[in-house]
Formats: C-alpha cells, structure tokens, sequence
C-alpha cells in the first residue's frame, strides 16, 4: 500500500525569519521552508535546456553552430533522462515518500517533466525541419532520402552494402525462441516487422537491427558540387530484403533507448577501484534499466506498446520526435571547411609573463598573482607552461595535481609523465567517479602509474572536484610552494569551449592550507584550522553562508550590503535561506546562474533585492565567481563548486580567497560586464520562466566583447 507523501522540514526556528512590521505594526514572521518559495530542481532544468534550445533559434549564430546547439539539446537531454529521471523512477520504485523542496513528489515530477518536454521535441523539430535543414541545403550540405538516389547511386550503394555494411550488421529476431536482446544505451535500432513467405500462416514477426558504431552515420555521396549525404539507416531499411531473405518487409522505423546511467560503486565493498569502475561503465553500457524510449514519429501504436513491454517501461516513457535520432552525429558536419557558417577562429592571449626570456615564472610569482581567463587568455601558454617550467626546472622536488577530467590527448598528462620520469616526485589524483569521463580516467591512472607517477585514485565516499596544481621548489635553505587554483579542468579541449578562470600564486601563506589539502587527499587527516582555503565538505558552506551574514551586518550598521554570485547551479536550500534572509535585511544581490536555479527572485518581502540571470552563448560558462562587498573591503573567491548540495557535502572541493588587489578588481570588472549583457542573458522571474533581457539602443554582450578585446589586442 502506497503511503502518503510527507514533508519532512527542519525546525521552525531553523527556516524562519522575521520580516519588517506590516502596516498595522506587527511583525510578520516567514517560514523560510515554505515549499512556495523554491522552484523546482528538474523543471529549472528544463528551463535552462529551453535557452539553449533558443540559441539553435537565434540567427545571430551561424548555421552549423545553430547545428550544434540544437544537437545540445538532444545531448543534454540523454543526461538528464539517464541521471535525474532515472533517479526520480528509483525512487518510486523504492517507494521513496520524501517530496522534493518546492513540495512535489517523484510522480508529479515525472508527469511535469513530460508535460513540459512534449512542446521543446516539437520546437528542436520545428527549428531543424523549417530553418536549419532548408539552410543547409541552401548551403550545398544536403542529406538524400534513399527514393531521390539516382538509380547508378542505389546500385552503387548496393553494392557498398553487401561489401562493407552486411558483414558488420546482426539482425536479431524477437520471439518466443530469441530472448529480447539488451540494447545499447543511446544506441540507434531498426524495427522491422515482417511476413514469411514460405509459412503458410499470415502471422507477423518482429527483427531488430542496431546500426553499428563503426560505421558513418552520413554516408557520403560521391556527388561533385556541395557535401551529399544519405544515413546509415535509409541504406539499411532499403535492403533489408538482403537482411532478411525470404521474407517481405512490411514497415521499418526507428528508435533509440536510454538507459540509467546512474552506477553506483560499492567503494566499502571494492578491493580494486579501478576494476570496481570499469564494471561500473559495462553496467551503463549494457545492464541498467531503460528510462526512455525516443520513436520516429511514423511508429504505429501498436509497435511502440511491444517494445515498451519488453523494455519494462510505460507508454509515459515514449517521446516521438520529428527529427532524425541522435542528431549528435551530425556534428561531423562542423568539420567541414564551411567558414562562413561556423564561429570566427581566434587566437588565444598569451600573458607576457609566460613569455620572457630568461624571467623564471616563480620569480614572477614571488612578486605578484596572476589571472588568466580562458578560452580568452591561452590554457597552453598559461596552465601548460607552468607545468612544463616546474618539469624542467632542476630546482622543483614535487609536483602535485587533481585531475578530474584531462579530457584526451592531454600535454598535462605527457609533462607529469615526463617529470616522473626526471625523478621529482609527482603524485596525481585522478577522479575515477568522474561521470561519463570514468574510462579515459582509468586509461590516464595506468599510464601515470606506468611512468613512476604516484596515483591516488579516490577519497571514500566522495568525488574530488577541486582543480588545484601545487609545485614544490627548494630555493636556498628554504623550500617554497607555488600553486595554480582554477574553476575549470585540466583539459585542454574544454579550455577552448568553456569560459573558467585561474590564478597562478606563489604567496606562501597559503603553503600550510595547501599542504593539508592533499595530505587529506592521499592520507588519513581530520585537519579542521583552514587559514584561507575553504574546503568541502568541512567548511565550504560555513564560510560562504558566514559571508552572507555578514553582509547582513554590514548592511544593518549602514555599509551597504552587496554579494555577486556566478556559478553554474544554486540548489543548496541552506545557502538559499541565507540569501532570503540577506534580502530581507535589504542586502543587494545580483546572481549570475548559467543552469538550474531552485532561488525565487523578486517575491515580496523575501526576494525583492535579488537578481537572477542566465548569459548562454557561444562558450559554456562555467567559471565559478563569488564577490562580497564586505563593508568596502571587498572579499573575493573563485571555486570548484556551484552552490549545490553535492558539493558541499560529497565532493572535495576548494574555495579560494583572491588576496592580490588587481585580480580582485579584474574579476568585479568582470562581474559587472556579465551583469550589463543585454543580448545573451535572460532574467529569472519568480514563476520559473526566463525573459531575455532587452538590449535597448546600446547592446552589450560579454563574450563577443572579450573576443573583441583580443582581436584589438
């Protein structure tokens, strides 16, 4: 028997504040657990994959970047469907009564989701049918239906397919006598029903075939003027005659399962991480629960209602689309040599201080900080060099660095493998539990390991997030600390796609808080007096929520209070209290929140000073900004972590206290210029929605203005 759902809340004491006397002079006391002051986690979500289907629309971008974001999109979708849906169905099944904090159980989160999604497939079909296909094909990149190939090109192909795609093809027959075979997450399948010739009965059958990986999906047309293309299934629907001999094709059509992806590693359980993991990956890959089933819209009923039973899901769990499946693939399309259609190349700031000759860079740090903002600012001439110089400087004993995400060929990889093999003393965390990047991590732990590196591989029961690079140089008698804290990965791929910033510092009164960062990290250590260094998930909420109080003290003795946030996530429902109660005292805060955002602004007497808005663009901004007025004194962090409750409470992470004066100032400007984008941001209002804000006769907008700043450079 079902249970009722109950909200569990803390005390009232704990989620209550007063608010100023009413008109007839009481005071109104607000429950700040209220469930309607809190937007929901999933359907923020939503919204934030709605602006990103909005860049797809906007004829600002060009086309294949258009391409790119509506393929986004779809990729953002798989995620959510194999991380959040898949945990909110967990929870059903386990009869989970817990509502989340806006007062909405797992079902009515589930149906919600799905109201709300239905109209975004339409929209990405809308914008790929009647705006990017017809402009591709303006463009000379065209994709064929099989039936418009000239009869040379069908014979031809006919013939490329019994060579080439017969062999690497598995029909598979569903009935009594073939169990329904595990199909792989996201990967794409024809349906086929069809009759047997020979039988005497009129009875149909159901095959399948899954399009292997290993092939295109655009086949390339050996057509001369513009790029021409057929898909891989068209050319496998087309013979399937050849598939399946003796039997007449009544229909195809195809569809796509995703699957949960969510794997949990029994880290008490494991004796070998490493192969705990990888178990982890096949499981997603091949054994975990279907979530979703995405059809080709033209899929009869009838069709969809056999494979959800075999798939165990509910016709709730099927989403049409309009549009060909898995438009990821078409991304090989951005790699063509269209220009014109794509976002103009740029080159990378290199800092000067990277570049002198014969000035050591630790030499530079001795005497000051220095800020690097990428993709503006070069990853290879900032992040990589310091690396390389602490390689090849005879003076370094050790190198330590967190990796959770290198990404593939990785220069950081190669110059820890080569300072390992100098003999200093590299010791290298890697994050196994990184999601989706799990098997590039292992492939990187072992060939660190390979070269002399020290590998570290895991804290138990938490993810490590913190991006911090730590040099050990022996100077005289002394032996100093130089280190490099950053918001974003040591990837150099993402350095090009995202926007994150990083400081280079050689103050030594950060030496301690470092030191007892990675000694938590590779040892035993309940070290509790942080310096400077805030760090998760010991002291990273406390500190930020004690900075908020004190703005509320500032602002009550007079100082004006003001906090300015970016970040990419503001879920934690503690920080979210404390923000409420700061602009309840009238503390000003501006809050820049690329994805999903659970705060309400502008509700009376609760929220009326806060803002809350989102920039989407051409780079992912991911760079994490925390600025508090203090009185004038301005406080600055820069961190790993979004204001959520994984970060502060299951990963190890670090906030760090930007003490140089002219990076303060640097990252305000910043903030402000973030804060003035009056083309690509949009501004949360209190019922969930976004409005774009409007550019008036002087349009700002931050990233093309930072581009430009580079080229003027």
């Amino acid at each position: 028997m079902k249970t009722t759902p109950q909200r569990r809340r803390p005390s009232a004491r704990s989620g209550s504040a007063p608010l100023p006397a009413s008109a007839d002079g009481v005071a109104v006391e607000i429950d700040l657990d209220d469930e309607g002051l809190y937007l929901n986690r999933e359907l923020s979500w939503i919204e934030f994959n709605k602006r990103v289907l909005d860049e797809a629309d906007d004829m600002q971008h060009p086309l294949l970047e258009r391409l790119k974001f509506l393929s986004i999109f779809s990729t953002n979708l798989d995620e959510f469907f194999m991380i959040r849906v898949a945990g909110l169905q967990e929870q059903i099944t386990s009869g989970v009564t817990e509502l989340s904090e806006d007062g909405m159980a797992p079902q009515d989160q589930i149906r919600e989701i799905r109201s709300r999604l239905l109209p975004l497939y339409k929209r990405q079909a809308s914008i790929w049918n009647e705006s990017v296909k017809p402009a591709l094909i303006k463009e000379g990149i065209i994709i064929h239906s099989f039936g418009d190939l000239t009869k040379q090109e069908r014979l031809e192909i006919e013939t490329d397919f019994i060579d080439n795609i017969l062999p690497v093809l598995t029909p598979l027959a569903l009935d009594p006598g073939h169990p329904f075979p595990r199909l792989l997450n996201r990967s794409l399948t024809v349906a086929f029903v069809l009759y047997d010739e020979v039988a005497d009965d009129d009875e149909s059958k159901v095959a399948v075939v899954q399009l292997p990986s290993a092939l295109p999906r655009l086949m390339k047309l050996p057509r001369t003027g513009g790029h021409h293309y057929v898909l891989l299934e068209e050319i496998i629907r087309a013979h399937a005659g050849i598939l399946f001999p003796g039997h007449r094709i009544s229909e195809s059509h195809l569809f796509r399962v995703t699957r949960d992806a969510d794997v949990e590693i029994a880290e008490d359980e494991a004796n070998d991480l490493i192969t705990a993991v990888a178990e982890g990956i096949r499981q997603r890959r091949w054994g975990t629960d279907a979530v979703r089933m995405e059809v080709a819209s033209d899929m009869p009923k009838g069709l969809m209602q056999f494979f959800t039973r075999a798939l165990e899901l509910d016709m709730s769990d099927v989403y049409p689309v309009e549009i060909p499946l898995n438009l990821q693939d078409f991304l090989v399309l951005l790699q063509l040599d269209k220009r014109k259609l794509k976002d103009a190349p740029f080159t990378s700031r290199v800092l000067p201080e990277f570049e002198a000759e014969g000035v050591s860079i630790f030499d530079v740090l001795k005497e000051r900080d220095l800020f690097v903002h990428h993709p503006f600012d070069s990853f290879s001439n900032s992040v990589v060099k310091f690396i390389e110089a602490a390689v090849d400087d005879p003076n370094v004993l050790a190198i330590k660095i967190t990796l959770y995400r290198a990404g593939g060929r990785s220069p950081v990889i190669d110059a820890l493998k080569r300072a390992a093999s100098l003999g200093k003393n590299v010791t290298a965390f890697v994050e196994l539990k990184a999601r989706f990047d799990e098997e590039t991590n292992i492939a990187w732990a072992r060939a660190l390991e390979q070269s002399g590196v020290h590998v570290v591989y895991g804290v138990m029961g938490l993810k490590v997030h913190c991006k911090v690079c730590l040099v050990i140089r022996k100077e005289g008698r002394s032996v100093l600390t130089y280190a490099h804290v950053a918001t974003g990965n040591y990837n150099l791929s993402t350095s090009r796609l995202y926007t994150d910033v990083g400081i280079f510092t050689g103050r030594q009164e950060l030496e301690r808080d470092f030191v007892h960062l990675f000694n938590l990290l590779t040892g035993y250590s309940r070290h509790a007096q942080w310096q400077h260094l805030a760090v998760a998930p010991l002291n990273l909420r406390e500190t930020f929520i004690e900075h908020i109080e004190k703005e509320i003290e500032h602002h009550k003795a007079g100082r004006q209070g003001y906090i300015i946030a970016k970040m990419n996530a503001l879920i934690d429902a503690k920080i979210i209290k404390a923000l409420y109660r700061a602009s309840m005292a009238g503390v000003k805060v501006d809050l820049i929140i690329r994805g999903v955002c659970c705060l309400k602004p502008g509700i009376a007497g609760v929220s009326e000073s806060i803002t809350v808005r989102s920039v989407l663009d051409r780079f992912l901004e991911h760079s994490r900004i925390f600025w508090f007025r203090n009185g004038g004194e301005e406080t600055v962090y820069i961190s790993s972590a979004d204001w959520m409750p994984r970060n502060m409470e299951r990963r190890v992470e670090v906030a760090f206290p930007v003490l140089d004066r002219r990076v303060r100032k640097k990252l305000r400007e910043l903030l402000a210029h973030y804060l003035d984008d009056n083309v690509k941001a949009r501004q949360l209002q209190s019922d969930g929605s976004y409005v774009r804000v409007s550019p008036g006769s002087s349009p700002v907008r931050v990233q093309a203005d930072l581009l430009a700043q580079l080229k003027r450079r």
